[in-house]
């Protein structure tokens, strides 16, 4: 069989069984889904939902995410793994949006230039927050690529190429869900 015909099959069996993919983490905006993605990194969904409500109660923009300082949001993200380079990222990405305008903006290069931002939470953000074509790959993603042979790439990066290759640009939004 070949890779494209894989991948129609999969697709196919994603659909039934997935046919609309809730996005895991809790959020209302695109501010604090940038926020929510950032903290998931090496750490369950469960927990940052579990976290963000107090965190967003107190800075739900990205001014009010300064004016917290890195300080007390290390102490209201303490229990998500990494959460001192967390803290740390999410003020200095709170300022550098301040210092942008306030808005988090549907461009890549923006969204990339954010500390603790890289190109996977970017293509969350863009892809759900902002509706734009996006196959947002993390390791999971990475390792049924590679055993359903529709990827043999070495990075996270190749296999998003790969993905995006094989499934219509209209399917990534929900396929990295699904």
């Amino acid at each position: 069989m070949r890779r494209q015909e894989k991948a129609d099959r999969i697709g196919e069996i994603l659909d039934d069984l997935y046919p609309d993919p809730p996005m895991p983490l809790d959020h209302t905006d695109a501010y604090t889904l940038l926020v929510a993605v950032a903290l998931s990194a090496q750490t369950t969904d469960k927990k940052v939902n579990a976290v963000t409500p107090a965190l967003f109660a107190a800075a739900p923009t990205p001014e009010a995410m300064v004016a917290l300082g890195s300080d007390r949001i290390h102490e209201l993200i303490r229990e998500v793994g990494l959460a001192p380079t967390k803290a740390c990222n999410l003020w200095t990405a709170a300022n550098q949006i301040v210092d942008a305008g306030g808005d988090v903006l549907p461009d890549w290069e923006f969204l990339e230039s954010l500390a603790g931002v890289g190109h996977k939470t970017a293509s969350v953000v863009m892809s759900h927050a902002f509706g734009m074509p996006a196959f947002p790959v993390d390791t999971h993603i990475h390792r049924l690529a590679a055993r359903w042979g529709l990827s043999n790439g070495t990075t996270v990066e190749r296999t998003e190429r790969d993905l995006k290759a094989v499934f219509a640009p209209e399917t990534w939004n929900d396929r990295h869900l699904q």
